[in-house]
């Protein structure tokens, strides 16, 4: 009972676009204008749906769970290509704490070459807060670029499928309306 209790609010949360329950909902908007140095990872993915996860490395029993969240990430990442989901980007957001810029090579070396790791530079302003985000959030928007879901934890725990259900969803399904640079999409059941 209570695990029919727990799947139906999860999916509730997500239904109304994640975890945001702070201010205007951003859902269905374009996210507010964030680079890194001279890179724009959302211009960059324009046309795909992106996964933006906002990771941080601090201690080293945190250091462990990063490092395992991002061969988990992989491992989706992986799952869902076989599973025909292609066109989908990858952008790894770490925090920009001092600790966390300290570990970004770390990190760096042991995501996949397909997913980038941004780290963040200390005088920039703070695309986590930007984006409204907290550590281990996901945030997955549309071929538009508008946000569709924004998962904080517990639902962005990786070993449950809430982030890879979300990932099919903005692929398969038109939640914000119409998108003209969606592709044609060959039904996938999941």
């Amino acid at each position: 009972m209570w695990r029919g209790l727990g799947l139906a609010l999860a999916l509730c949360l997500l239904l109304s676009g994640g975890t945001e329950s702070q201010g205007q909902s951003s859902y269905c908007k374009q996210p507010p204008a964030w680079s890194i140095k001279d890179q724009d990872p959302m211009l960059n993915s324009y046309g795909s749906v992106t996964v933006v996860a906002l990771l941080q490395a601090i201690t080293n029993y945190s250091f462990f769970c990063i490092f395992s969240k991002y061969f988990r990430l992989e491992d989706l990442r992986v799952k869902l290509e076989k599973e025909g989901y292609s066109n989908i980007s990858y952008v790894v957001v770490n925090h920009q704490g001092t600790s966390s810029r300290l570990k970004y090579v770390h990190l760096k070396n042991k995501v996949s070459e397909h997913i980038p790791v941004y780290q963040q530079e200390e005088n920039q302003p703070d695309v986590w807060t930007l984006l409204n985000g907290n550590k281990d959030d996901f945030l997955i928007y549309d071929r538009c670029g508008r946000l569709v879901y924004h998962l904080g934890l517990p639902y962005s725990f990786l070993t449950f499928t809430y982030v890879e259900d979300s990932i099919k969803t903005v692929y398969c399904e038109d939640k914000c309306g119409n998108c003209s640079l969606k592709t044609e999409v060959k039904q996938i059941k999941y």
